[in-house]
């Protein structure tokens, strides 16, 4: 059983690796870029039987700081 996991920092929360990678398009000529959040996916190999509350505690306990990042699950 596989899991994708999208993190990403949660609205309000300043994201300095987007505002730079929104810059570096814009010097790159790329306009109309009004905004990047940048976030991370995590991709679990899982035994079978694995269940999504493990999922989401693992989620909870390491894989995103809940205070200033959100989460996804998918189930693949």
């Amino acid at each position: 059983m596989k899991a994708r996991v999208f993190v990403m920092l949660k609205t309000g929360v300043l994201d300095p690796q987007g505002a730079a990678v929104q810059h570096a398009l814009g010097a790159l000529g790329f306009e109309g870029v009004n905004e990047v959040r940048q976030g991370k996916v995590i991709e679990l190999d899982l035994a079978e039987g694995t269940t999504e509350e493990t999922i989401k505690e693992m989620c909870e306990k390491l894989l995103a700081n809940t205070v200033i990042e959100s989460y996804r699950v998918e189930l693949l």
